[in-house]
Parts: structure tokens; C-alpha cells; sequence
């Protein structure tokens, strides 16, 4: 497990220097009233489109995927939507990792915390299913405050950038495990714990099956969704957090525990897991990290999709 970091004299190399210059900027803009930062973040966002060339026709791709009865003008809307999140999120992750614990209370409500007080009870693990929404470091941030569990995440190769995502996280968090520490996870959930998983995103052909994910037919979809839930028999619970419209502050919505999950085999699992996610993925649709290449990774003898 990962402890709080230590700042280290190496962090101010020159190297650095970048970096704290934009950290300084970040951490200087969500210092603003939160109604300036949503229109910042939002024209921020509607920037990007033009920067992010590549990342919009990944979105307008996935978009395409998985809705194909979609309109081409709805979806060209949705992506304005959801780059205008990108910017956002942006400035959410500074929010997260910078704003004291009452001014992130005053910004949101929380709904559902009654489904996690007879797990809490009774010990039992809960593998808290946090999908890659835009506003998931500030999501992570507000659940904490109110259950602090353990965070699964990626070291970044940029040692400041891990050091302050690691010590952002864990201002609100018991600990955080690399998403490779499966044993790491399975002893937590034994522990009890509270374990963060995303499983909807496409990792790579190692330890992935193929099942349907909305309209696609087969998504590289992670297995250890089958490993976690057979091995340390966890309560399920997904939970949204959600950016309200016009800048008036955010819902965390957390979802009744799954206690029955399909253990069949690792694809039962992860087919199961997929709708879980797509439900989850409809409650905000815009604010889904679209530009992410979920179908990347594709069955032996299928052509790329990007």
C-alpha cells in the first residue's frame, strides 16, 4: 500500500519547474467563487476541441460505437457537452486535491449513504465501483469525506505529479494500491475495507475477455472484476457523481449494494459488470470520459476501430 508521501528536496529540480508553474496556476484558479470556475472550466473545455483534434474524433468514434441509432447531430452535441466536462474536470481535479473539506460539503449533496451503514455494520468489504467520469477525482474526494476507503490508481511517471496526486487523494482516504495489486485488494476487502475499482476501461489484451459493451459486440473488459468478487465475496456498490447544469454545484448519488453477482466464469462476470456500467454511464452521459479509446484492444484478426 501506498503511505502519504513525503515532499522531497528532488521535487524542486529544474525539471520540475513546468510542472510547478502549472500546478501554481491550478491551484490559484480554484481559488475563485465556484460560479467563475464552472465558466472558466467550461470555456476551457470548448477550447480543447479545437486543440484536442484527435481526442474529439476518438469521442465522436466511441460516440458512434455505442449509440449507432444516435443522430449525427445529437451527437455532435453531446461532444460539445463533454469536452466543455473535459475542461471542467480539469479544474475539478484542483478542487479536489486543493479545496478545504467545507467548502467541497457546500457544493454538494449526497444521496444513498443509508446503502453503505449495514455493510459498515457488519464488516463487510465493498468493492465501490467510481467509472471514469470527468469528476471523479472530485467524487473520490466528496465519498472519502464520508467513508474513507482505499483508492486503486496508476503511479504517474511524473514523480511530482504522482507525489501530489497521491498526497490529494489521501487527504481524504485511508490509502491508496497500484491497480495491478490484486492480491493487495483482495486482502483489503477481506480487511473490510472499502476498495475504489474502475473496471470500465480497456487495460490491454492481459487478463481481458471480450464481452458486449452497448452496442459493441466485443469490449476488452477487465477479469479481475471476476477474481475480486469470487475470491473476497464483496458488496457491490456503484456510485455517480454528477455535475449539475449551470454551475450550481454537484449530486453524489450512491447506488444500493449488488450482493448477488454472476460468477459463472470471468466472461459472466464482466458482461455483467459492463451493464452495471452502462447504467451508470446514462445518468451522465456527457460527463463519461469519451475520449478515452475503449475499444482499442480488439479480438485476434479484427482491424483496428481508431
Amino acid at each position: 500500500m501506498t503511505q502519504l508521501p513525503s515532499f522531497t528536496r528532488s521535487l524542486l529540480h529544474p525539471r520540475y519547474w513546468l510542472t510547478w508553474l502549472g500546478i501554481a496556476i491550478l491551484y490559484l484558479v480554484v481559488l475563485l467563487p465556484y460560479p467563475v470556475i464552472y465558466r472558466l472550466g467550461t470555456v476551457l473545455g470548448r477550447i480543447a476541441m479545437h486543440v484536442m483534434k484527435y481526442r474529439v474524433c476518438i469521442a465522436e468514434r466511441n460516440l458512434a460505437l455505442c449509440f449507432p441509432e444516435m443522430t449525427e447531430q445529437a451527437r455532435a452535441a453531446l461532444v460539445r457537452k463533454n469536452f466543455e466536462s473535459v475542461g471542467m474536470g480539469l479544474l475539478e481535479t484542483g478542487m479536489a486535491w486543493f479545496w478545504p473539506d467545507w467548502r467541497i460539503a457546500r457544493w454538494f449533496t449526497v444521496t444513498g449513504l443509508e446503502h453503505l451503514q449495514p455493510l459498515r455494520a457488519e464488516k463487510r468489504g465493498v468493492l465501490l465501483i467510481g467509472l471514469h467520469f470527468l469528476t471523479l477525482e472530485l467524487g473520490a474526494r466528496i465519498f472519502g469525506m464520508h467513508n474513507p476507503g482505499i483508492g486503486v490508481y496508476r503511479p504517474n511517471d511524473n514523480k511530482l505529479i504522482d507525489w501530489l496526486q497521491t498526497w490529494g487523494r489521501m487527504r481524504s482516504n485511508k490509502t491508496m494500491l497500484d491497480r495491478k495489486d490484486l492480491k493487495g485488494m483482495i486482502r483489503a476487502l477481506k480487511q473490510g475495507e472499502i476498495i475504489w475499482y474502475a473496471p470500465d476501461h480497456d487495460y490491454g489484451p492481459r487478463s481481458s475477455v471480450f464481452v458486449p459493451f452497448f452496442a459493441m459486440e466485443s469490449a476488452a473488459t477487465t477479469s479481475g472484476s471476476y477474481l475480486l468478487a469470487k475470491v473476497a465475496k464483496p458488496a457491490i456498490v456503484p456510485f455517480v457523481p454528477r455535475r449539475r447544469e449551470g454551475g450550481k454545484g454537484y449530486e453524489l448519488i450512491i447506488q444500493p449494494a449488488e450482493l448477488s453477482v454472476p460468477l459463472d466464469d470471468e466472461a459472466t462476470t464482466a458482461s455483467w459488470m459492463n451493464a452495471l456500467v452502462e447504467q451508470n454511464v446514462l445518468l451522465a452521459p456527457d460527463q463519461y470520459m469519451w475520449l478515452h479509446r475503449r475499444f482499442k484492444t480488439r479480438p485476434e484478426g479484427e482491424p483496428a476501430l481508431y
